[in-house]
């Protein structure tokens, strides 16, 4: 039975795993108040928790391959048969007009289903590096949206259009920062992404206190799986797994110590927070160190090999840098330069834009 002509239009999202692949999407959603939404995810992954009772949440069961075909190449392929079909007779019992995805291994099944049945795909790549269900399946998307005009220049035979990486909208307008920072002192807010990241935690522990005789505090976000987070004790110090005003945080913050994930870097730019970068050293294809690199040539961050940078380096960049306040004031402008505080919008309208293209046809 067909929806009547002047019934909203439907979407599914597709996007699971880390805050840099459902934050952007939800950042979307929030923009599609007109759309009616429901959610792909994968069971016990991130989005459960992110998206509470917001929209409904269908779940299938994928995983990523692995760089050497083998026997679990089999089990990662029968998985990817049941997720589309099982996502096609979603489409197709919903009455979905269209698919938006922010790439990682749930978009394949979503992207695969839609094309089966001729529906609209807009799939959002937030790295500077197109990761492989990017690549593989762009093909079968009628839009790729980009977070760094790298991507687009890595996937030009097919439809691309830079418009950065869409952020909470929450960090357009924070609410006020409730944790007991003095004013005027110097603030530094470590952070590893929503994983956290223990080889940072050690090396900031042990920088810190220079930091500290410096007069400078620091809030630490130490993600869930550091087993000697609160080894570090001093007035000067907040260390917790993570703070859920983090838009305030950084605003209020005079430098950011932080892996080079696109979600932190999107949210270093809003908050034109400058920042010292420590790329993941084991992220596919070494994406976060490519998504760094235009930080650290536009002037915004100084960027740093995490086996090559000793607590004692740390400590000497940022002391550094906290005494040179002309220095930090150029990084900031830099920050701001390279945000797109309105790309949530811009993907929405894209979408919009598409789903409105399969109405008339």
């Amino acid at each position: 039975m067909e929806r009547p002509h002047s019934a909203s239009k439907r979407l599914l999202i597709a996007a699971s795993g880390t805050g840099g692949h459902v934050f952007p999407a939800l950042a979307t959603a929030e923009c599609l108040s007109d759309v009616e939404i429901e959610w792909l995810g994968v069971p016990d992954r991130l989005e459960r928790q992110l998206l509470g009772d917001r929209y409904p949440l269908h779940f299938v069961q994928v995983e990523g391959f692995q760089s050497r075909p083998g026997l679990s190449t089999l089990r990662v392929l029968y998985r990817l048969l049941r997720a589309t079909l099982t996502c096609r007779r979603l489409l197709q019992r919903g009455q979905f007009d269209g698919v938006l995805t922010t790439g990682g291994y749930i978009a394949a099944p979503a992207i695969l289903a839609a094309r089966s049945l001729d529906l609209p795909v807009i799939l959002h790549e937030s790295n500077a590096i197109p990761g492989k269900v990017s690549k593989w399946f762009a093909r079968w998307c009628d839009l790729i949206a980009v977070g760094f005009p790298e991507a687009g220049r890595r996937l030009t035979q097919y439809p691309t259009l830079h418009l950065g990486t869409p952020v909470r909208a929450s960090f357009l307008e924070p609410p006020p920062l409730d944790l007991d920072i003095p004013e005027g002192v110097p603030l530094i807010v470590v952070m590893g992404g929503s994983q956290g990241a223990v080889a940072v935690n050690q090396r900031v522990r042990q920088a810190a206190p220079a930091w500290f005789d410096l007069g400078a505090w620091v809030v630490h976000l130490t993600g869930e799986n550091d087993p000697d987070a609160d080894s570090l004790q001093h007035p000067q110090y907040r260390s917790m797994p993570f703070y859920h005003n983090v838009a305030a945080l950084l605003q209020r913050a005079d430098l950011a110590i932080s892996r080079a994930g696109s979600g932190s870097l999107t949210e270093l730019a809003i908050t034109q927070t400058p920042a010292i970068l420590i790329p993941f050293p084991y992220a596919a294809e070494d994406h976060q160190f490519h998504n760094a690199i235009g930080f650290m040539e536009a002037g915004a961050a100084r960027l740093f090999r995490q086996e090559h940078l000793s607590p004692q380096q740390l400590e000497t960049e940022v002391t550094t840098l906290l005494k040179d306040s002309t220095q930090l004031q150029q990084m900031t402008t830099a920050m701001a330069q390279l945000a797109i505080p309105d790309s949530a919008k811009r993907l929405a309208e894209a979408v919009r834009q598409h789903l409105d293209a399969r109405n008339k046809s």
